[in-house]
């Protein structure tokens, strides 16, 4: 194999490899066709090195992130624990303890096929690029320029939305422990504005300033992930009420007015999902980790059995401590979990310790959150996939972060914020799409590797490979995915209006469209996806 020798750029890029007419295609790569703007010590292994080649990258990020950092980095941005806490109102509501249980279950499960097969994609392809470039690089050839761009959209915009989705999370927890202490405060839209755009200022300095330091950091805030847990649960086994078995694991609520309670189930469940869905976080990070092609996908899944384990823990705390649902719905708070702690301990300042560790743990999920949307914008940037391309996929020289796609992170991030002061509704409606953009890229990427495993196409070497058991995992993640994306546009609860509605498929739809129109104007002239990029070829 020959390849031309590739000029360094700001945006990343390598110059496309020419093979040579006849020659076999292998996926071994000249060391002199790397190019880097980064110190030796930030370059990673001779296997990164090789991964940027044959990826048609140049190596402008530092990989500082180790399997600790990295597994810290994954397992505090789901923040499973800390957010069935925050979500109980809508387990509670729609499925009930049992539903709780039985769905946090479910979702265990079906998580570990997803990631399975997230893992091996991983693992062929380390890229920033995630979800859109294995688009690309596995999808039949007709359709896959548009399915990847449509993929590096809709994640882009998701996982900005779930910056502003967790810290308004976290503001509202905030608002419910003034409630508790204070029955004459009353919540303002624009003091969640507020507390959104403080978390978002707050976690930007750790993504700018602090930039050197965040997989250091990340380790820190796992430690807290894991003992923050146990000093939540201790004093609730000490000192709640028990519920029966026959009560915390099958007794099943349909507060939503469904017309089956098997359809308040299925509603239920997306609280479970939303507290393990997004460990692609990590895979966006991924040319900035050591030796990431085998790092990465180990990481991803010990923390989903880390937050599985972790996740069960507080569930069955839950369900065996909730005695009173009812009561803990009608909370003034808002949140029933907040209610719940001030029963159990009878004290205001045991109360606000217990929910500023989970406030302390969701903020710190924001910072993972903001660096996750800034690479996505940054990676599909440098492939021409947005307007303004130029600007966003720039690296500032020193810093060696996409400066520009974090304050866009920013400026995405506030702006949405402001929504909230005309309509917390619309700003609910733009959140909302994070989970159905996150499900319909791993539906779109699985798919595509499935489909090249069912016509019998070769797939690239991966150190995390599925082997025989490849399409069997494929095929029974995309069932459960399937499932889920369909349930993830219900309201919580009927008869439906226009503040209960759940407008998450109006925002799907017009993504896609503007999307779509977008590709059709213009983006398919400059969108260069991935495949045309590489070197790897078939």
């Amino acid at each position: 194999m020959s390849f031309t020798n590739p000029s360094k750029s700001s945006n990343g890029y390598v110059q496309t490899t020419a093979i040579t007419k006849g020659e076999q295609a292998s996926d071994d790569v000249e060391m002199h066709d790397f190019t880097a703007t980064v110190a030796d010590k930030w370059q990673g292994t001779l296997a990164d090195k090789r991964d940027m080649v044959m990826l048609g990258r140049s190596q402008v990020l530092r990989r500082n992130f180790s399997f600790i950092s990295i597994l810290g980095f994954s397992a505090v941005l789901i923040c499973t624990w800390e957010l069935i806490f925050a979500n109980l109102l809508f387990a509670l509501t729609d499925g009930g303890t049992g539903g709780l249980f039985w769905g946090f279950t479910v979702t265990v499960i079906a998580c570990i096929f997803i990631y399975l097969s997230v893992s091996e994609m991983a693992s062929m392809s380390p890229t920033a690029g995630g979800q859109y470039h294995w688009v690309s690089e596995f999808s039949p050839a007709f359709c896959q320029k548009y399915l990847s761009y449509l993929s590096g959209w809709l994640l882009a915009i998701g996982w900005q939305g779930a910056v502003v989705g967790l810290s308004f999370v976290a503001g509202t927890i905030i608002q419910g422990l003034i409630t508790l202490q204070d029955t004459s405060y009353e919540p303002k839209q624009w003091h969640g504005t507020l507390l959104i755009i403080a978390v978002v200022v707050f976690c930007i300095v750790f993504n700018t300033s602090l930039a050197k330091k965040l997989p250091l950091i990340e380790g820190f805030i796992l430690l807290l992930h894991i003992i923050g847990l146990f000093a939540i649960v201790i004093p609730l086994w000490v000192l709640a009420p028990r519920n029966p078995p026959s009560v915390a694991l099958l007794h099943f609520n349909n507060g939503g007015n469904w017309p089956t309670t098997g359809v308040a189930y299925m509603v239920g469940l997306l609280t479970a999902l939303s507290s393990m869905m997004g460990f692609d976080c990590s895979v966006h990070m991924s040319e900035e980790i050591k030796d990431a092609s085998n790092t990465l996908p180990r990481a991803m899944m010990w923390g989903v059995g880390l937050n599985a384990i972790l996740g069960y823990i507080v569930v069955i705390t839950l369900c065996f401590t909730i005695t009173d649902p009812q009561a803990l719905l009608d909370s003034p708070t808002g949140s029933p979990f907040i209610q719940l702690f001030y029963n159990v301990t009878k004290s205001y300042t045991g109360t606000n310790i217990m929910t500023a560790i989970i406030v302390i743990n969701l903020v710190s999920a924001v910072i993972s959150e903001i660096a996750t949307a800034s690479r996505q914008i940054w990676s599909f940037a440098r492939d021409d996939g947005f307007p303004f391309s130029d600007f966003l996929k720039q690296v500032s020289p020193g810093w060696n972060i996409p400066l520009n796609a974090v304050v866009v992170s920013f400026v995405f991030g506030v702006g949405i914020a402001l929504i909230n002061l005309g309509s917390s509704v619309a700003l609910n409606a733009i959140v909302s799409l994070t989970m159905s953009a996150l499900l319909s890229s791993y539906m779109l990427s699985i798919g595509c590797i499935f489909l090249k495993r069912l016509r019998g196409e070769p797939l690239p070497p991966a150190g995390f490979s599925l082997g025989q058991w490849g399409m069997a995992i494929n095929i029974t993640a995309l069932g459960f995915l399937c499932a889920f994306f369909v349930f993830c546009f219900f309201p919580i609860a009927t008869p439906v209006d226009a503040t209960t509605m759940n407008w998450n498929i109006a925002m799907f739809g017009g993504i896609t469209l503007s999307a779509t129109v977008w590709y059709v104007v213009t983006g398919h002239k400059k969108y260069r996806p991935p495949v045309d990029i590489q070197n790897r070829k078939f």
